[in-house]
């Protein structure tokens, strides 16, 4: 029986991993032909073992400029009470969210079904860009009923959990689905980013502490920049 031989840009590329430890995000590294060199490969394997690093979201090549380092994924954690601002900071990043648009619109089916909308009651769309350490790492459409609007209208950014606290609604989560799809070219425009990456989809419904549904938010997320852990069980606000 014969034995299967890893293909040596499969090899080189799992050097390259390991290599990666001692870069810093942001870093870039050696030219293409000084690696060559230095693993005594072609430069036509060395681009197919960098391309595996690509397609994995470790580096990034930029044109004129050479490869980059990218940051490692952040691993967020999902419960009932999490604020995605406040977790963020704890974890030693700076958040910040910036109000794209705000805009009154009929409600979907989904909507109307998860916010508990009225007949005809039309639903309140913020949309934000949240920023991690001053890059762009998520679009975020904030859902609420118009009769919420008193409430949510005066918010101009930030997390929008701690605006609503401080208008005395509580928020706690009720469900979250997370999926994956492409980036339109829109959204990559905003997130900075290829559009052959995917990006995490994420639908969030939110409760008030009568537990009436308050929020419903329907996020993408940079599927190279995050990872989600859910948390089972009850959970204290971090």
């Amino acid at each position: 029986m014969s034995r299967q031989v890893t293909p040596r840009y499969l090899e080189l590329a799992q050097a390259l991993r390991e290599q990666l430890d001692s870069y810093a995000a942001g870093d870039y590294l050696p030219s293409e032909a000084a690696l060559s060199m230095s693993f005594g490969v072609n430069r036509h394997t060395l681009r197919r073992a960098v391309d595996e690093l690509i397609a994995e979201g470790r580096v990034l090549r930029r044109k004129g400029r050479g490869t980059c380092v990218l940051p490692r994924p952040i691993i967020y954690p999902v419960h009932a009470a999490s604020a995605y601002s406040k977790t963020l900071e704890h974890m030693g990043f700076s958040s910040e969210a910036i109000v794209l648009s705000k805009r009154k619109r009929a409600g979907t089916a989904e909507e109307a079904q998860a916010l508990a909308l009225a007949d005809n009651e039309p639903v309140l769309e913020i949309e934000t860009l949240r920023l991690l350490d001053q890059q762009p790492i998520s679009l975020i459409s904030h859902c609420f009923a118009e009769r919420h609007q008193d409430l949510v209208q005066a918010y101009k950014g930030g997390s929008m959990r701690l605006y609503l606290g401080q208008q005395g609604v509580r928020l706690k989560r009720m469900s979250t689905l997370i999926g994956a799809r492409a980036p339109s070219q829109r959204d990559a425009l905003h997130l900075l980013m290829p559009r052959h990456t995917p990006v995490l989809s994420i639908r969030t419904l939110s409760c008030d502490a009568d537990g009436a549904s308050f929020e419903l938010s329907n996020s993408i997320t940079r599927a190279d920049r995050f990872k989600y852990h859910v948390i089972s069980g009850e959970q204290h606000e971090v």
